[in-house]
């Protein structure tokens, strides 16, 4: 079903225009979890709940993925749509923490800005380097 819609898309505007798109919105969904990390961490953190590690530990996987995204690596945005599902996850369940579920809300939709647009641009991507 979403292959279909992709394909739809694509042919409707153009290859090199949706994937322009698909990398506007994976740099948009990264910067926007990154910061909600960092946000939420140093709130905990200002609280005294937890130490600066667990931010850290949280911001890792966002900051590994940075070559593949910068070298525009099909491959890589694959691995990082399937990384990004662990943030929407997390967001949920910040979401049923009482007095949280605006920032678990924000956190789920920003991570599923960048599944989806990170699995759009590795497919377009390849289209691109293989057509």
């Amino acid at each position: 079903m979403m292959r279909q819609q992709l394909d739809q898309l694509a042919s409707r505007h153009g290859l090199a225009y949706v994937t322009t798109q698909a990398r506007r919105g994976v740099w948009g969904g990264l910067a926007a979890l990154a910061i909600l990390q960092l946000l939420g961490g140093w709130q905990l953190h200002a609280s005294g709940q937890i130490g600066l590690m667990p931010i850290a530990v949280r911001l890792l996987p966002l900051v590994l993925f940075l070559p593949p995204i910068i070298t525009r690596r099909p491959r890589g945005h694959v691995m990082l749509a399937f990384v990004s599902l662990l943030y929407i996850l997390q967001g949920l369940m910040i979401a049923q923490l009482p007095g949280r579920l605006a920032w678990g809300t924000l956190e789920t939709l920003a991570a599923l800005v960048l599944f989806v647009s990170a699995a759009a641009y590795a497919r377009w991507r390849r289209q691109q380097l293989t057509g």
